[in-house]
């Protein structure tokens, strides 16, 4: 059991699954209408629009704002806009009220490896970004005690609030199942799991590397080779997806990742049960599913998403 002020998280293994869960954490029922989604026509239109979000959101709200960041293509078109607006100052005031977090990482693997969402980060946002920001919180990957390290990320993120925004992404498996951040069908993930570590697959590390490499990322051999030896990933889990106040959904790489086009198809397409026994097993058969149980979600995409 790890304790806290905030709370208590209690370990749990499944198979070579680790999952921290709070006893706090409550299922939601499911909605009975279908997944909305809006089709854009750019990747920069996404970014713009995914901008939008966070700036309205700011709008409505007083003080800080806690987000989450969104690793590989999904956000690029953003970071790239935010970076562009940096020395005019004209984000300024939002960017003061800024509590920026990261929502998985492979390890371990050096902070500085080219492969790592926080090298990635600072390239296509900037330094001005990070100078400006009011608190930045990656998840440590450089430490002998990476579950110690999650638990000390979590109650950081807890202690400021929670979640205001969570930028996700999508990911592909196999039988047209998907994924959000890294749980994995058949990870044995429940709605209580606020993170988890879990054994790294090749068919993970392919697919993070490939759209590191799509998004434009320098990645030396040496990069590369550390981050094929890394041997778990942290991630968020469901209680925190469902537990964020507002989710921006982006998917750009259709084209690049075509796979996800009919995981997409079956995750809109799905009947939630009502049962729970039921939908316990439908969304560690098919994480995506996950984001299909929260009320605030705006999910952006592109026509190639939608293909047949």
């Amino acid at each position: 059991m790890m304790t806290s002020e905030q709370r208590v998280l209690e370990r749990r293994e499944t198979g070579q699954n680790v999952w921290l869960e709070s006893a706090t954490a409550r299922l939601p029922t499911p909605s009975d209408g279908p997944y909305i989604y809006h089709v854009l026509d750019s990747e920069e239109a996404v970014g713009a629009a995914m901008l939008r979000e966070l700036t309205v959101y700011a709008d409505h709200k007083t003080g800080d704002i806690n987000i989450l960041l969104l690793g590989g293509r999904g956000a690029q078109a953003m970071y790239r806009l935010i970076n562009s607006k940096i020395d005019s100052g004209e984000l300024d005031g939002l960017l003061s009220r800024l509590n920026v977090f990261t929502q998985d990482a492979l390890a371990p693997m050096r902070m500085a490896n080219g492969l790592s969402f926080v090298r990635d980060f600072e390239r296509l946002l900037g330094d001005g970004f990070f100078a400006k920001i009011k608190s930045f919180t990656p998840m440590l990957t450089e430490t002998d005690d990476i579950e110690t390290a999650l638990i000390d990320y979590l109650d950081k993120l807890e202690s400021l609030g929670g979640i205001d925004i969570f930028f996700l992404g999508f990911g592909p498996e196999a039988e047209a199942a998907s994924h959000l951040c890294y749980i994995k069908p058949g990870s044995g993930a429940t709605y209580k799991d606020v993170a988890g570590i879990i054994p790294i697959s090749s068919s993970i590390l392919e697919h993070h590397i490939s759209k590191f490499k799509a998004g434009g990322s320098e990645i030396s051999e040496a990069d590369e080779a550390e981050c094929r030896a890394a041997s778990h990933i942290l991630t968020l889990g469901p209680a925190a997806i469902l537990g964020a106040k507002k989710i921006v959904q982006s998917i750009v790489d259709a084209s690049t990742a075509p796979a996800k086009i009919p995981s997409f198809a079956r995750m809109t397409s799905t009947e939630l049960s009502n049962d729970a026994e039921e939908l316990a097993r439908q969304v560690d058969e098919n994480p995506g599913l996950w984001i299909r149980l929260h009320p605030n979600v705006t999910s952006f995409v592109l026509p190639d998403l939608l293909a047949n």
